[in-house]
């Protein structure tokens, strides 16, 4: 295959290599190169890397956007998105219920409201569980939000703030409890040292079955309201 068909090329003041990245938000690689590397070098690069581009992109889990009848994962619940569309209604309405998210919508698109319900019941969850493990440390939480993040599923500020992808609502358990385990060891350790791992595997339910999903299929929250 012609390689420059398959990659975008970013160019980076910080990059010391190149490098092939996969972006799952716009589902593409990006061909990163340092500022001065000549771009036939590039290209070469990642031609001998073409067998990975090529599985990379093939093997990406498709996307799914917020339609009727819809099923989303929700905290490790299989809910089915129930839209109800009405011209004559002016607001947009959104209710849980047993396994549905019913939505009741005039003639504008509901995706972004579905998001924004979303990230809320997201942050409800992950502030909930983080709260949960904290009691078990000496330590106190200042704030829990939520973002959009493509490639950081949490972090935690000095100042005792965690933030975590809202996207985490859609990944099963073991994967949400071992990121928010990881971000509430950091307000004991802000390292990665022996200690932290030790608290992080203490904290978590199912430390290596949440770390390995996350590392081999954390990419695939991106897909969703695709």
């Amino acid at each position: 295959m012609t390689i420059e068909k398959f990659v975008t090329v970013k160019r980076s003041k910080r990059a010391k290599r190149v490098a092939l990245r996969l972006d799952p938000v716009e589902r593409i690689i990006n061909l990163v190169v340092p500022q001065k590397m000549p771009l036939h070098k590039a290209y070469r690069f990642a031609q001998n890397h073409e067998t990975w581009v090529r599985e990379t992109l093939e093997n990406l889990a498709p996307p799914v956007p917020f339609k009727n009848e819809t099923i989303l994962p929700v905290f490790g619940d299989q809910l089915t998105l129930r839209i109800e569309n009405d011209p004559a209604r002016k607001r947009i309405t959104i209710k849980k219920h047993n396994e549905i998210i019913d939505v009741k919508a005039g003639q504008d698109d509901p995706t972004n409201r579905i998001h924004a319900y979303l990230k809320k019941l997201s942050r409800e969850g992950l502030a909930d569980m983080a709260s949960e493990k904290v009691c078990q440390i000496d330590r106190k939480i200042s704030s829990v939000t939520v973002r959009e993040t493509k490639s950081r599923w949490g972090s935690c500020a000095q100042d005792g703030s965690l933030s975590f992808s809202w996207r985490l609502i859609f990944a099963p358990y073991e994967a949400v409890d071992y990121v928010v385990a990881h971000e509430v060891a950091h307000l004991v350790h802000m390292d990665h040292s022996r200690a932290f791992w030790t608290l992080c595997r203490a904290l978590s339910d199912d430390f290596m079955e949440g770390k390995y999903w996350m590392q081999n299929h954390g990419n695939e929250l991106m897909r969703y309201g695709q």
